[in-house]
């Protein structure tokens, strides 16, 4: 059967189960199916591809990582002032933050970006020991130790010291990271199995 021919039938149809509308409102006794129908055929387009729905991004580890990948590079300015304005965009993600050492106000910041902020109620950390203080309350910590991997899109701590999120484990076990505050910069640094001494990871999402 043609094209035509369809549609011709696809009308009759339509015009004896669909209820007609009152005559006030001006209405058609065409239905929205035959209408989107018609449509369609008109735009050369097809109702069975709708138009693809927009990218989701990515949540927990992952869409922390893939937020701190995209800073790799961002620098204080000048060095050594703990400022610039992209330092100060990620102070935006922790409560109360000051202007100082930022490596937690990034984590904090790259977790928000994926929809896991830190803290009770979301608040952020600019401390490391408070940070890891609370994922130990919370289930989210694994202590460092023989045999104990990290998975990529964790949160790497050292004591109260300085904190980043792993990018990569290889076969061996040596850790690859990114670091906010590390030489001025968000920066990428590699360590043995043991994270260069690390304290221990937290597990985002």
């Amino acid at each position: 059967m043609s094209l035509p021919a369809i549609l011709a039938r696809i009308a009759q149809i339509d015009q004896i189960v669909a209820p007609k509308p009152p005559a006030s409102t001006g209405g058609s006794s065409s239905s929205g199916f035959l209408t989107a129908l018609n449509d369609g055929i008109q735009r050369g387009s097809s109702l069975a591809a709708p138009a693809a729905a927009p990218a989701v991004p990515g949540t927990g580890g992952a869409g922390a990582l893939a937020a701190a990948q995209s800073q790799v590079g961002v620098a204080e300015q000048p060095p050594g002032s703990n400022d610039g304005p992209q330092i100060a965009e990620f102070r935006t993600a922790t409560a109360g933050s000051g202007v100082g050492p930022w490596c937690a106000y990034f984590t904090s910041w790259a977790a928000a970006q994926a929809g896991v902020p830190l803290g009770e109620a979301g608040k952020g950390f600019g401390s490391v020991s408070a940070l890891y203080g609370w994922a130990q309350r919370t289930g989210r910590a694994t202590p460092a130790g023989p045999g104990v991997r990290p998975n990529p899109g964790d949160l790497i701590v050292w004591g109260g010291r300085h904190i980043g999120i792993v990018e990569s484990v290889d076969p061996d076990g040596s850790i690859h990271t990114i670091e906010g505050n590390s030489s001025n910069a968000v920066s990428r640094r590699s360590y043995g199995p043991d994270g260069g001494g690390a304290t221990g990871y937290v597990r985002l999402g």
